[in-house]
């Protein structure tokens, strides 16, 4: 065959569409994004390493929404390299006649190149402002592009963000049989912290991709599979497949599942105005906090932006006019507040724009004022119409803003009752804390410490000029199943807010943080993980940037101390206990010690193993915020009243847990 791909007769071949050669335009070069990748990617470390695959898959997903691809597959590959196949147009492999370059070699070598300038390859698309082909071929120690298109097979192979292999032909296929497969291994020399990609990762992402667009197939694979051990079934590779010709009706359902809901309908609007697409669905259940997840061109915005704010005030202004003109609400009550009306509410607010305009590289908010209007007038007319053909969802809405408007003014009697009793004491922090004698929050530590007996030990053991300690007697309050008003009234959390000094909700005001690092310290047993995961409930749901900005962590004590000849080890895990083993001899002069609380450890040994900062273990807690939802489906799955789904959780995720006590 011919491998000579750029004869005058592929001119006619490459217009496929009205996507050619021809609009992919070059804005800049690409040599930055090895010497400064965060700029590009956010960071190096595993999320920016699963950044990679996104951009790819954010591609294919463009040719779906413009309505050519329908299929999109991604493969973890057996040798730890990612490939995404989809079932789109291809990329055009024609004359860029501008720079009398190969399209595909733009693409993946030159820093804004892509059909996604200029208006004339796609009205929509998401990824990182169109850098991102170049930006991970950029961070790829190869990265591998086959095309199908015009009844031939391309094929052009680059290392490090160069070429290393021209485009050339290397088959035949079907003519109608089109798309693109981008197969890359991520450069260990960029992510030094890990190159290996987590499936559950992009499990969360690839069906959160396939709920926002509806009718696309995603199918995620997973080719590594484990040796088997002497007798055992052979292991299969992991696969799911997700198709959800509902999309965001069947997101809102998958993230109530664990909810009771109010009514059964998911409310569904969509529409056009001034060329925004906009899509919303939402539907509430009896919890206390809300859930709303906004997107724009399929890109998660979790500082929400102005089709967020639109959605909100088309909500607030149609329901306190319908309680108004249907007397549900009377003439001297106050008019209902957007918080009172999203209280329990799950929403997903969707749009598709042509120009989006993001605050910031990472694209955490959307600025476009078309988008607030466009989408406060859709949903304004869909659901007022909605509720007078729906009396009953109407009022069943109504009724719980009411309950949450009269509970919002019992907290915030609560609050100002605190604010009253803080100026009148002469000392406002809690009796119990045990505080650090450096007023400079970024050189101290709070330990909030299960049990006045491990209190005791943790506040003998501490350095008293940075580490502060707050006991907590027993399990704190379900924030999950609470009102804001019984919140203040729990002298443990009102303990923790105090302690802190941000406030919490609407009043948190992270630059009072006291403490740089909040470091939650419990049993290493099951009542201890409940009592950790009843904490970063609370946290979650209160005082998110805590756990956003990276203050939040999880001390580690240890599990076993051993000692033999007046030595001694300490072993945070089975694993380690038998790695010990293994290196100083299993006699039988060795002592083990299995710690089944932090009361068992003196103030030395509390101090050596868990507390001091130059041996100690952490955790640190961090949302990943491209898969938000499904932290906030874990807190309700794990903490709300539901019992099947938890139990359900628990059956999947048993296989990960070590060291469990009963």
């Amino acid at each position: 065959m011919d491998n000579n791909v750029f004869d005058n007769d592929l001119k006619d071949t490459t217009q496929v569409g009205t996507y050619t050669a021809d609009n992919i335009q070059v804005l800049e070069g690409l040599e930055a994004v090895r010497k400064r990748p965060g700029m590009y990617i956010g960071t190096t470390s595993s999320r920016g390493l699963h950044h990679l695959v996104y951009e790819i898959v954010d591609n294919s997903v463009d040719e779906a929404l413009a309505g050519f691809c329908t299929h999109i597959e991604v493969t973890i590959n057996a040798d730890g390299s990612c490939t995404v196949a989809d079932d789109g147009r291809g990329i055009p492999v024609g004359i860029n006649h501008k720079t009398g370059r190969n399209a595909v070699d733009l693409v993946f070598t030159e820093l804004h190149a892509g059909g996604k300038f200029g208006g004339g390859g796609y009205k929509v698309s998401g990824g990182l402002h169109g850098v991102g082909a170049s930006v991970v071929n950029a961070l790829s120690e190869w990265l591998d592009v086959k095309i199908k298109q015009g009844g031939i097979i391309y094929h052009q192979r680059f290392s490090r963000g160069k070429t290393i292999v021209p485009l050339e032909k290397i088959g035949t296929c079907h003519p109608e049989d089109t798309g693109s497969i981008v197969s890359f291994m991520p450069d260990p020399i960029m992510f030094k912290e890990t190159t290996v990609f987590d499936y559950d990762i992009l499990k969360q992402r690839m069906r959160e991709m396939a709920f926002l667009t509806k009718g696309l197939k995603i199918t995620l694979r997973d080719m590594r599979v484990e040796p088997s051990a002497e007798g055992e079934e052979p292991k299969k590779p992991r696969e799911h497949v997700f198709h959800f010709e509902g999309g965001i009706k069947e997101f809102v359902s998958y993230l109530n599942r664990s909810k009771t809901v109010l009514y059964p309908e998911i409310l569904y609007f969509e529409g056009s105005k001034n060329n925004v697409y906009v899509e919303v669905a939402f539907q509430h259940n009896d919890a206390y906090g809300d859930s709303e997840y906004s997107f724009v061109n399929n890109i998660n915005t979790p500082e929400g932006g102005m089709h967020l704010v639109g959605f909100r005030n088309a909500l607030t202004k149609t329901f306190n006019d319908y309680g108004r003109k249907n007397k549900i609400l009377k003439d001297s009550d106050q008019n209902l507040s957007g918080d009172d009306i999203r209280e329990g509410i799950t929403a997903i607010i969707s749009i598709k724009i042509e120009d989006p305009q993001f605050e910031g590289q990472t694209k955490q908010k959307l600025g476009n004022m078309e988008a607030r209007g466009a989408t406060d007038s859709i949903v304004s007319e869909q659901l007022t119409y909605f509720l007078e053909q729906n009396p009953s969802v109407a009022r069943t809405i109504l009724e719980k803003s009411l309950m949450a408007q009269r509970a919002r003014e019992a907290a915030r009697k609560a609050r100002e009752l605190t604010r009253r009793k803080s100026v009148l004491e002469t000392a406002s922090l809690p009796g119990k804390l045990a505080d650090c004698s450096d007023k400079d929050p970024m050189n101290c530590e709070i330990f909030l410490v299960e049990g006045d007996s491990a209190g005791g030990s943790a506040k003998s053991a501490r350095s008293r000029a940075t580490q502060a300690i707050l006991p907590l007697r027993g399990k704190i309050l379900n924030v999950e199943k609470a009102r804001e008003d019984r919140i203040y009234a729990n002298e443990e959390i009102k303990a923790m807010i105090t302690a802190f000094g941000t406030g919490i909700h609407d009043e948190f005001d992270i630059s009072k943080l006291r403490y740089n690092k909040i470091i939650i310290m419990t049993d290493a047993d099951v009542d201890g993980a409940h009592i950790d995961t009843l904490m970063l409930t609370f946290l979650y749901r209160f005082m998110p940037e805590l756990i956003k900005q990276g203050h939040v962590y999880l001390a580690m004590p240890p599990l076993y101390k051993l000692e033999k000849n007046k030595k001694i080890w300490y072993a945070y895990s089975d694993d380690e206990l038998n790695r010990i083993l293994n290196d100083v001899g299993r006699d039988q002069n060795n002592r083990i010690q299995r710690y089944k609380g932090l009361g068992e450890m003196d103030p030395e040994q509390l101090w050596e193993t868990t507390m001091n900062p130059e041996t100690r273990i952490l955790k640190r807690v961090i949302i990943n915020e491209e898969t938000e939802s499904e932290v906030d489906l874990t807190f309700t799955t794990l903490m709300g009243d539901k019992v099947e789904p938890r139990r359900e959780f628990i059956e999947e995720n048993a296989k990960f847990v070590q060291n469990l006590d009963i």
